[in-house]
């Protein structure tokens, strides 16, 4: 069955936040990368332009959240999560009293929080490589430039990968990787993101 089939069929060809029918596309959640039925929701372009927006989201069209967040299915509870915390401050006082109606066991909340969106955006750090694409634990960014390596007594490469990176929480300007088989601190500005 395929992925967009599967979809239909677990959310009655709705989008699964605010239940419209018509335009509908898969979303797949971040930071996961595999597109699989587990990792991804049906959506609305209402939905998803909003969701993928930079911009204020409409409070209004987002007052759907008070009945998706009570899904059964991970990505669409994350989703919702994470559009609440980002409504939350935009000082929209509801959103604080569906979160805290919320539940999400450990490896859903952990899945949730990988984007940051929880956190107040005045005081969050942003991880951006080279070209500004944010980053996000697991990761895989490749080295723009050779780069010595200091204690390590040798140079990482120009082109080698690091995979599965993760973030250094307190310096946007500090990721940490295993090159070879070592493990170091590279700064953002030389790795650039693969897709």
């Amino acid at each position: 069955m395929s992925l967009e089939r599967a979809l239909n069929k677990r959310s009655n060809s709705s989008c699964e936040l605010c239940g419209a029918k018509e335009k509908l596309a898969v979303y797949n959640v971040p930071p996961v990368k595999d597109v699989e039925e587990k990792n991804t929701i049906l959506v609305c372009d209402t939905c998803k332009n909003q969701i993928e927006s930079t911009d204020n989201l409409d409070g209004n069209h987002w007052r759907c959240l008070n009945d998706s967040m009570w899904s059964e299915f991970p990505p669409v509870q994350i989703t919702a999560w994470r559009l609440l915390h980002r409504l939350k401050y935009q000082k929209e006082a509801w959103a604080q009293d569906l979160i805290d109606m919320m539940y999400l066991d450990d490896d859903t909340l952990k899945w949730a929080e990988a984007t940051g969106e929880h956190v107040d955006p005045s005081t969050k750090i942003i991880h951006k490589d080279c070209n500004g694409n944010i980053l996000f634990n697991g990761d895989s960014v490749v080295l723009i430039q050779d780069l010595k390596v200091k204690g390590g007594g040798f140079t990482a490469k120009r082109g080698e990968a690091v995979h599965r990176i993760s973030l250094v929480h307190d310096n946007a300007e500090h990721i940490e990787g295993r090159v070879g088989d070592q493990h170091i601190v590279i700064l953002t500005k030389y790795v650039k993101k693969t897709k």
